[in-house]
């Protein structure tokens, strides 16, 4: 959790974008999401976007991707202890933008909070109150039980109340709900962490159709994953030619995927014992020599014989209309979704073993997190969902 002067200097930010409203936008005339940013003279739309963190990585992603969505206009950046810093002293591959980061935001109609764990949760409420949209990168707005904080990421939720009103931004599975936050009270979404997306997206399928009998993940991801702080453990010397497993004995990502496999199953009309395998996940990330990427490797015995046409069916019925989920008949590299919002997933049934091998691909700082909120604010602002999101993949 943020320490007291960083969750003060992040709180300055919150305070000074909700109490400079004007009075106009007091929070019964506030206007419709549907129609914040349109120009009453029939010029393009601009919803005012401001992130709060932007000097991470993700943060980073966030500015280089909503630069270019043609709906957004970016208003603010705040940082944690920057004052009228341009952008290009940061990330320098941002200097185009022009953009400088503050300790202050200006009035936004959407923020997404690129923070560390706990920190959203105890800044969202003044937001909301302006009648902010809330896209959170962290974990704070993901777990629905406030019950799995405490045991999962070390602190006790301020605001269990407002997890029940959060939908968990994974689109393809939660579309119906984040586009019902168009013209709701209150929008807040808790963007999926980078492993479970892969994760779930590789396993979906599956739980669908009740074939998880027992479950073993075996996950890697590019350092960006670990964020942008130096670390020892992180310096070139250490990672390079080097591979290491990490978080054994649960990862705090499993709460998330075991959550999110057993709504898969529940909206599916199956019993929850019907997939016996996402009761207790066995989740084992590794740490690889490579900046971005993750490849989730899922190994599932399952409940019954099944074929492999009978899974090449399930997959394609699965993701046939989904704009950035493909189903691929070879093994994916994750170098092939490199920049891009794009998974690739991947299903063999290995007659030797009896096992079903599922793999999914992502760049862990788009699909993974900042694409993959992007996604999510389309579709609670009632716009493309694929806007500003149509980079291809860059190789080599």
């Amino acid at each position: 959790m943020l320490h007291d002067y960083a969750l003060e200097l992040y709180s300055h930010a919150i305070m000074t974008a909700t109490h400079s409203l004007p009075a106009s936008t007091s929070r019964a005339g506030l206007l419709p999401r549907s129609a914040r940013g349109i120009d009453p003279a029939g010029g393009p739309r601009r919803i005012r976007v401001g992130i709060i963190g932007a000097t991470g990585y993700v943060g980073a992603e966030l500015i280089r991707i909503l630069a270019r969505h043609p709906d957004v206009e970016l208003v603010g950046l705040a940082g944690r202890g920057r004052d009228h810093e341009p952008i290009a002293g940061i990330h320098p591959h941002l200097a185009g933008t022009g953009l400088t980061v503050h300790s202050e935001l200006p009035p936004s109609d959407a923020v997404f909070l690129a923070l560390p764990h706990g920190a959203a949760a105890a800044l969202v409420p003044d937001l909301i109150a302006a009648g902010t949209a809330i896209i959170d990168q962290g974990p704070d707005f993901r777990l629905t039980d406030p019950a799995d904080y405490p045991r999962w990421y070390g602190f006790e939720h301020p605001r269990p109340d407002l997890l029940e009103l959060a939908v968990y931004g994974l689109p393809e599975f939660h579309r119906a709900e984040l586009s019902a936050l168009v013209d709701a009270e209150v929008a807040i979404v808790g963007a999926p962490g980078c492993y479970p997306t892969a994760t779930l997206l590789a396993l979906a399928p599956l739980a669908r159709a009740g074939l998880i009998g027992d479950l073993v993940v075996d996950a890697k991801s590019g350092v960006s994953g670990a964020g942008r702080e130096a670390k020892p453990e992180l310096h070139f010397g250490e990672v390079n030619e080097s591979v290491k497993a990490y978080g054994l004995g649960g990862h705090r990502h499993v709460a998330e995927i075991e959550q999110e496999l057993a709504t898969i199953t529940a909206r599916e009309g199956l019993d929850p014992g019907v997939n016996p395998g996402i009761i207790a996940v066995d989740f084992l990330p590794h740490l690889i020599p490579m900046t971005r990427g993750i490849l989730s490797a899922c190994h599932v015995r399952p409940t019954r014989p099944v074929s492999q046409s009978e899974l090449d069916e399930l997959y394609a019925a699965t993701y046939a209309d989904e704009p950035f989920v493909t189903v691929v008949s070879t093994p994916p590299a994750t170098k092939q979704v490199t920049g891009s919002n794009q998974v690739l997933v991947h299903v063999r049934r290995d007659e030797r073993t009896d096992r079903i091998l599922a793999i999914g691909v992502e760049d862990n700082l788009v699909k993974g997190a900042a694409g993959q909120a992007v996604q999510a604010f389309n579709l609670v602002h009632g716009l493309p969902e694929t806007a500003g999101l149509d980079q291809l993949p860059l190789v080599p």
